[in-house]
C-alpha cells in the first residue's frame, strides 16, 4: 500500500456508481466540485436521506468526467503544497508542513475582530484584497439562507459582502459547486479572485488547477482555517432535540463570532432567541462533536496545501470559562507561500491587520493537540481502512507515513485495528445517495 496510490476502488462499475461508491464509502465531504465538473444536468448536489448533502448523478455522466473527478475530489485526492509554490526559504515542520512565516496575528479593527469567528485574520485579508484593489472579489462562503445549519457558497465584493459572510460554518458547505461558472466569469471580465474555504475545499481547487489552468491565472492565493471538522447533521440535530429546538423551525444559526468564540446564536420561526456558549454546544474537550467519518480520517485539517492558514490559539484546544467571556480573539497564521507573505505584509502595513510575536511549532502543538494526534494517526487509520476492503484517499506530500513510523508501534496498532472494527461495524458508510425531494 502506497500513499500515492489509491486502493479498494471497485472496477466494472458504471462512472455514476463509482460516483456513488465515494458517498457510500464516507469519503465525500461535500464540497460540491464534482456538480461543477460535470455540469448540473449530470450531477447535482441535493440534499439526501441522512441530512447531508450529496452528489446525486444521473446515467449521462461519462467515464472520462469521472476520472477527473476522481483526480480531483478531496475524498480521493489529498496533496501538500504544490512545490512550484514552495520557497528556498521556507521551513518545513512534520506535522505542520511547509512554512515561511507563523505568527500570533489579529484583525486592526476592533469591530471585526469582535464580530469574527477567532482574531479576524482571514475576514481582515478579504477586506484588504477587495479595498485595494488587489482582487476583485472574493469566493468563500456564508450561512445558508434555504438552510441555516448549512454554508453555500457566496461572492464578495464589497466590505458589506465580507462582514455580512463573517463567522465560523460548521456545517456542510459546497463551497466549489459552481467554480466552473466563476472561473468563466472572471475570465470573461478580466477579474481575479483570492479564495478562502476549508483545507478540502483548497485541497480540490489545487487538485483542480491541474486540468484547469485558469485557476492558477485568475485565483492569486488560497486560504483557510486550521479546521477541526464540522458537525455532522444528525449531530446537530441531536444536540437541538436536548434543548427542545425542532430543528425544522430554525430560520437562523450562527456558530462563533461576536466574541472570542462566541456564543452559538439560534433563533427560530417563533422570533425566539437561543444561546449557547462555544463549550455547552461542543463540550469542554469537544466531545461533544459528531464529526462526518471523513473528517475523523483527514489527513490535511491543518490546510497544507494554502498560500495562508488560521488558527484558533487556546492552549490545550479548547477555551476555558474565563476566555470565553474575555478573548478579545488573535489568530496564528501559518503563512506557507511568497504569496502569501506579501498579502499578510501588504494588509499589516495598510493597517487591516495586526502583528504579534512569532510562533514555532510547538506552539501550534500546544494550540492544536487535536491536529498533531490526527496528523500522527492518519496513516494507520487508513491502513485499518484498507484491510477492511474500503476506499482509502490517495495522498502526497502530507508526511503521515513518516508520522507514522514515529510512533509506537503500540500506537499504531491501536488505531488501525480500532478503525479497522468500526467500518466492519459499518460506520464509515453511507446509504446510496438518494435526493428527499419530492
Amino acid at each position: 500500500m502506497n500513499s500515492d496510490t489509491l486502493v479498494n476502488l471497485q472496477v466494472g462499475l458504471a462512472p455514476y456508481e463509482q460516483l456513488n461508491q465515494i458517498v457510500e464509502h464516507s469519503l465525500c465531504i461535500g464540497c460540491g466540485i464534482c456538480e461543477s465538473m460535470a455540469g448540473v444536468d449530470t450531477v447535482q448536489m441535493q440534499l439526501v436521506e441522512n441530512g447531508a448533502e450529496r452528489p446525486i448523478a444521473n446515467k449521462g455522466l461519462s467515464q472520462q468526467t469521472m476520472n477527473e473527478i476522481t483526480s480531483v475530489c478531496p475524498g480521493t485526492k489529498i496533496e501538500g503544497l504544490p512545490a512550484k509554490l514552495i520557497s528556498d526559504d521556507s521551513k518545513l515542520d512534520s506535522v505542520w508542513g511547509v512554512w515561511q512565516d507563523l505568527y500570533l496575528c489579529h484583525a486592526a479593527r476592533p469591530s471585526v475582530r469582535h464580530l469574527s469567528s477567532t482574531g479576524g485574520v482571514l475576514t481582515g485579508i478579504a477586506l484588504y484584497l477587495i479595498e485595494s484593489a488587489t482582487v476583485d472579489f472574493v469566493l468563500h462562503a456564508k450561512a445558508s439562507i434555504e438552510n441555516p445549519a448549512f454554508g453555500e457558497a457566496c461572492i464578495s465584493r464589497t466590505r458589506e459582502d465580507v462582514l455580512n459572510a463573517a463567522g465560523s460554518r460548521y456545517g456542510p458547505t459546497a463551497t466549489l459547486k459552481d467554480i466552473v461558472s466563476v472561473l468563466d466569469h472572471a475570465e470573461q471580465n478580466h477579474h481575479t479572485f483570492a479564495f478562502i474555504g476549508t483545507p478540502c475545499d483548497v485541497s480540490a481547487l489545487r487538485n483542480y488547477a491541474k486540468l484547469d489552468s485558469r485557476v492558477d491565472e485568475l485565483c492569486i492565493a488560497m486560504m483557510t482555517m486550521v479546521c477541526g471538522g464540522f458537525m455532522a447533521p444528525s449531530g446537530l440535530k441531536s444536540f437541538l432535540q436536548t434543548e427542545n429546538i425542532d430543528l425544522d423551525k430554525v430560520t437562523s444559526l450562527r456558530y462563533r463570532g461576536y466574541g472570542c468564540p462566541g456564543p452559538t446564536t439560534i433563533q427560530t420561526i417563533d422570533g425566539i432567541t437561543h444561546q449557547f456558549t462555544y463549550l455547552d454546544f461542543w463540550g469542554e474537550d469537544d466531545s461533544a462533536w459528531q464529526l462526518p467519518p471523513r473528517c475523523k480520517i483527514c489527513a490535511d485539517g491543518i490546510g497544507d496545501a494554502a498560500d495562508i492558514a488560521a488558527s484558533d490559539t487556546w492552549d490545550g484546544g479548547s477555551p476555558t470559562v474565563e476566555q470565553q467571556e474575555n478573548d478579545l480573539g488573535t489568530n496564528a497564521a501559518i503563512v506557507r507561500t511568497a504569496m502569501g507573505r506579501k498579502i499578510m505584509d501588504d494588509a499589516i502595513e495598510a493597517a487591516y491587520l495586526v502583528r504579534g510575536s512569532n510562533l514555532t511549532p510547538d506552539d501550534m502543538n500546544r494550540f492544536q493537540p487535536h491536529q498533531e494526534a490526527k496528523k500522527r494517526s492518519v496513516w494507520a487509520r487508513f491502513k485499518g481502512i484498507h484491510e477492511a476492503n474500503q476506499m482509502v484517499p490517495d495522498t502526497n506530500n502530507l508526511r503521515i507515513r513518516q508520522l507514522h513510523e514515529e510512533n509506537t508501534t503500540e500506537q499504531n496498532q491501536t488505531q488501525q485495528s480500532g478503525t479497522q472494527q468500526r467500518v466492519l461495524a459499518g460506520k464509515f458508510s453511507e446509504p446510496t445517495p438518494k435526493s428527499i425531494k419530492t
